[in-house]
């Protein structure tokens, strides 16, 4: 199978809109679609949009998330009977769920085509459970500390596909881990490379008659898509997270390919710009933490000017080993050292302890890289010490 980079798939028309038909038959597939488009279709075959209200509660509120029409209690024999003929309720089938050692649970589904995406339910004592929803089959980004780069991109996931996945997550886990509150667009691949779907999905993730899901605990993550950014920026209310991860063209350049098209310059005045239109609104940085690579006195510093006048919080994540990668996490203790000198300048920072690394589901660990993967980049003279002779 060919596996596409971001240039030859922008080629080949670019992101592509949802598409909410379902090949069974050519039924329409209702998560794919908004909550207007859902009542414009429902009337479209003579029904009221009373009607489309109560279809719509009964898969994403009142704690039914119906998965078949044997779930829609309540509803109009006819209408049901024309659902029956005309609708489909599922665009996933669920595969396995795999419980790591501190709770979090990966869950494999399997799509109509046979390929297979993965979506993280995390746990927390707060009262916080989070989603971790993926957008894309692999990823086209090639980010070399990450496992889902390692497949390139086999394909975008429609609307109705991650939005099936925070139904699904409820459905089967809140009598587990209680409600799930957070959804975080950070599982297999580059959110806003698909970005119509995922605006869409997020959308009827935040509807407040459905799943509820409040806009700012939706975080959407970027590589660095700039002109996606601005999109998204104007056209959601859902929160952003940047995943930043060098302080240097040089570096970034190396571990983020994506850097080679906008650069950081480019990326944090964008940025800079476009929040001063947004009300106490914050962007999050993730910065994942790879030994003798990003994580020195220098970068620390360097941090701290880069984000200047950006209203952000930072969020430094300890790097998840995996095979094929020969980075090394940096140790706790530095890892300490590096938030106290970004904290000491005023800035709000995170430490992001790994979860569910024990079954592959922790950041940067989902997905399956086929015999042919995304290639590993030169590593630059002065970090080959760093990363061992390996590489």
């Amino acid at each position: 199978m060919k596996h596409e980079t971001l240039d030859e798939h922008e080629a080949h028309g670019g992101d592509g809109d949802s598409v909410a038909i379902s090949n069974e038959g050519l039924k329409m597939l209702l998560k794919g679609m908004t909550y207007p488009e859902l009542e414009k279709w429902v009337q479209s075959h003579g029904y009221r949009p009373g009607q489309a209200m109560m279809l719509w509660k009964r898969m994403y509120g009142n704690n039914i998330w119906a998965h078949h029409i044997d779930e829609l209690e309540g509803l109009n024999k006819d209408f049901k009977k024309m659902l029956n003929e005309n609708a489909e309720f599922k665009a996933l089938t669920q595969k396995e769920i795999r419980t790591a050692s501190d709770g979090t649970r990966k869950i494999l589904f399997t799509l109509e085509d046979g390929l297979v995406i993965e979506t993280v339910v995390i746990p927390c004592d707060r009262g916080r459970t989070t989603v971790c929803v993926s957008s894309q089959v692999g990823c086209a980004m090639n980010c070399q500390f990450c496992y889902t780069g390692r497949m390139g991109l086999r394909r975008h996931l429609t609307a109705a596909e991650i939005v099936e996945q925070a139904v699904f997550a409820r459905r089967l886990l809140t009598d587990e881990v209680g409600s799930i509150t957070n959804v975080v667009f950070m599982g297999m691949g580059e959110p806003l490379h698909n970005i119509d779907n995922v605006i869409k999905a997020a959308d009827i993730m935040v509807d407040e008659q459905g799943l509820q899901f409040s806009p700012r605990k939706v975080t959407i993550s970027t590589s660095g898509l700039v002109p996606q950014l601005k999109r998204f920026l104007h056209e959601s209310n859902c929160a952003l997270a940047v995943s930043l991860n060098a302080t240097t063209d040089e570096v970034r350049n190396w571990i983020m390919p994506i850097n080679r098209k906008y650069k950081l310059e480019l990326l944090l005045q964008t940025l800079r710009e476009e929040l001063c239109f947004k009300k106490n609104y914050k962007v999050l940085f993730e910065y994942v933490m790879l030994e003798g690579v990003n994580d020195s006195d220098g970068d620390a510093e360097r941090l701290i000017e880069l984000v200047k006048g950006i209203p952000c919080k930072i969020n430094l994540i300890s790097f998840n080993p995996h095979s094929g990668s020969f980075f090394k996490p940096t140790k706790d203790e530095r890892m300490i050292e590096f938030r106290n000198t970004l904290a000491g300048a005023g800035l709000v920072v995170i430490l992001r302890l790994s979860r569910g690394d024990d079954q592959m589901a922790a950041c940067g660990q989902l997905g399956k890289p086929g015999t042919i993967q995304a290639p590993l980049l030169r590593v630059p003279e002065q970090f080959q010490m760093a990363i061992g002779s390996s590489a």
